[in-house]
């Protein structure tokens, strides 16, 4: 009756993965020019943020049993996240392409999901401003057609853009900043780090750029790099995650351009990680597990076996792509303050 209820946790941990994103895409019965657009979001509206210091939100949550605290009051530097695609199911309203941030059910997900289990590794480094905005469908990343992709990503761009805009406005006070972003967060987060930060003055404020989720070349910005070790700064972090010895089928399976950050080691060899090195990651139900799991890339992806609990056996999942961050919780949550703190040491 014991290993019962680890067997369940990791089922659910499963399950979990798997209900984040539509197994089979589902698919939108109209264009996007026919399909009514959200009205403009208003960001000196509180409600209009899914996370801010001055509020009581789930970024500011600590995992069941985790050995830290929200340090969001003493924080030095602001970390600006913008969470990836939780509209992945048929529209329950008028709006198919690009959610609406008044519509107060799919808020709710993205709360629970995405900023409870990503945006709160970052408590630990900065200041929390994740803001709400108009994020396209699932469906724009497997539509036929280009042209209402490029529409329903760009009408949520724009609300990241205003958002980051008013945050520069009436937050930031000339602190340092942490770029955070996760899968549809990161194709906006790179847009904005081109436009604000590579060659910018701006630029001299970025302590670093955790973009993951999104398969990312090396070459992406003119001027600004990805990390090759733990304390480096001003540079660009990225990584996607799958099983160990499996690519995903767009995958060229030779040599690539792309950038896969070790989230253990921080390097950008093929070196292996073991789990021991993992101080903990985030399971189903927000719970804090020691040595979750290991990493090493391989052809610019991240490789991990199935995450070290009882009932693993039983689970046989290839695209780790939603667990990107939670499998590496402690290790990204260090490692942001370690950055932090270098930055800091040089000014």
């Amino acid at each position: 009756m014991n290993k019962i209820k680890p067997l369940l946790l990791i089922c659910c941990f499963a399950f979990y993965l798997c209900s984040c994103k539509t197994a089979v895409p589902t698919r939108l019965g109209i264009r996007w020019n026919q399909s009514p657009i959200p009205a403009e979001v208003d960001y000196s509206k509180e409600a209009n943020w899914a996370a801010l210091p001055t509020k009581k939100d789930l970024a500011d949550s600590i995992p069941k049993g985790a050995p830290f605290t929200d340090e969001q009051n003493s924080a030095a530097a602001d970390v600006f996240f913008i969470h990836p695609t939780i509209l992945t199911y048929a529209p329950t309203n008028e709006y198919q392409w690009n959610g609406s941030v008044e519509d107060s059910f799919l808020n709710k997900k993205v709360d629970e999901l995405t900023i409870l289990n990503q945006a709160s590794i970052f408590n630990g480094a900065g200041r929390i401003y994740a803001p709400r905005y108009r994020q396209a469908h699932y469906f724009a990343f497997v539509t036929s057609f280009k042209e209402d992709k490029d529409a329903a990503l760009g009408i949520a761009y724009q609300d990241v853009k205003k958002a980051f805009d008013y945050y520069l406005a009436h937050y930031n006070q000339n602190r340092p900043i942490i770029i955070a972003s996760h899968s549809q967060g990161t194709v906006h987060a790179t847009q904005l780090i081109k436009e604000y930060f590579d060659g910018k003055p701006l630029g001299n404020k970025l302590v670093a750029a955790y973009i993951i989720g999104i398969a990312t070349p090396k070459n992406v910005f003119q001027n600004i790099k990805p990390c090759e070790n733990a304390t480096q700064t001003g540079c660009f972090i990225a990584y996607t995650t799958f099983l160990n010895g499996y690519l995903p089928d767009w995958h060229p399976k030779t040599s690539t351009n792309l950038v896969s950050t070790n989230p253990i080691t921080w390097t950008l060899d093929e070196s292996f990680a073991s789990q021991k090195l993992n101080q903990g990651g985030v399971s189903y139900g927000f719970k804090w597990v020691k040595n979750f799991a290991d990493a090493q890339n391989h052809l610019g992806v991240l490789w991990t076996h199935t995450p070290y609990v009882f009932g693993r056996q039983f689970v046989h999942i290839k695209n780790w792509h939603t667990a990107d961050l939670n499998l590496y919780y402690a290790p990204i949550r260090e490692n942001a303050k370690v950055r932090v703190r270098t930055y800091l040491s040089k000014q």
